[in-house]
């Protein structure tokens, strides 16, 4: 059997999903492939290329430099979070993302992106996207209202989670049946209607498909939270959540907020580590 690693989104929540897998990367923990949906796949990356330490020192460095997220941003490219700048100067120039590495790692990484025009989840092998892998991870981050489609291979997606926010389902059905769970919110949480599902249904009247998924979005996530719970119980699944549920909003510019979710993820990585290793090692007898 396989084992994965899902990692869910959340945006500036996933800050606590990049402190567990720095203590993860630190002490040597392997899976045999990894997913990611929005700021999963964003920080996630991170994992393949080997990169511990990296999603937090550039949050925290750009946290409060316009051209990685600002409303002047929104208004000047219809991305809140700078595309040119979060994706291609950051990584090739200011904190070099290693692609050497990601290519040479041989864990495979899924992203999950969503379908503009079905309003259906797709997942994409990041390996077989190749070039296309960055803006692969840009889609699957690309909040509705705050960011333009991105287009791929004449396709347009939006946000990941909009269609699958935990893609266990997905992950057992293409072979990887042991997973070890990121959540970005605490066990009691349950998703409630979005408050904006007129704006949005207005603002993607082009797109009648993508605004029916985001409107049913909580129903789908209640149920897969469910589903996650009896594979706990089956012992198909390790789950890593937050205790209560974290002081950041899903844009930051604290620097000192975003150190203190990416702390509480490095203390619950910390303790799961033994659980972890025990999870792996019984999949490999």
């Amino acid at each position: 059997m396989k084992t994965g690693l899902i990692l869910e989104g959340g945006a500036m929540r996933g800050l606590f999903s990049a402190g567990v897998m720095d203590v993860f990367m630190e002490n040597g923990i392997e899976f045999d492939a990894a997913i990611g949906v929005s700021a999963g796949a964003a920080f996630g990356c991170n994992y393949k290329s080997r990169q511990p330490g990296r999603v937090i020192r550039y949050n925290k460095r750009f946290a409060k430099d316009k051209r990685f997220c600002s409303l002047r941003s929104l208004i000047k490219t219809g991305d809140l979070f700078g595309a040119e700048f979060c994706y291609h100067t950051v990584p090739d120039e200011l904190d070099l993302f290693d692609t050497e590495a990601y290519i040479a790692n041989p864990m495979e990484f899924y992203v999950v992106v969503t379908d503009i025009e079905t309003g259906k989840a797709v997942y994409i092998n990041s390996d077989e996207a190749g070039d296309d892998s960055l803006e692969c991870f840009r889609a699957s981050a690309s909040m509705p209202l705050v960011s333009r489609p991105v287009e791929i291979k004449g396709k347009k997606y939006l946000d990941g989670g909009i269609a699958d926010s935990v893609p266990i389902q997905y992950f057992e059905s293409i072979g990887y049946s042991r997973n070890v769970i990121i959540l970005t919110q605490p066990a009691d949480f349950v998703k409630k209607p979005s408050s904006a599902t007129k704006i949005i249904k207005y603002a993607l009247k082009q797109y009648p498909k993508i605004a029916e998924t985001m409107a049913d979005r909580h129903n789908e996530y209640n149920s897969t939270l469910e589903y996650i719970a009896q594979r706990e119980k089956s012992g198909n699944a390790l789950v890593i959540r937050p205790d209560a549920p974290l002081d950041i909003g899903r844009v930051e510019h604290n620097p000192d907020k975003m150190q203190k979710v990416y702390d509480l993820g490095r203390a619950a990585g910390e303790k799961y580590l033994g659980k972890v290793k025990e999870f792996i090692t019984a999949n490999e007898k």
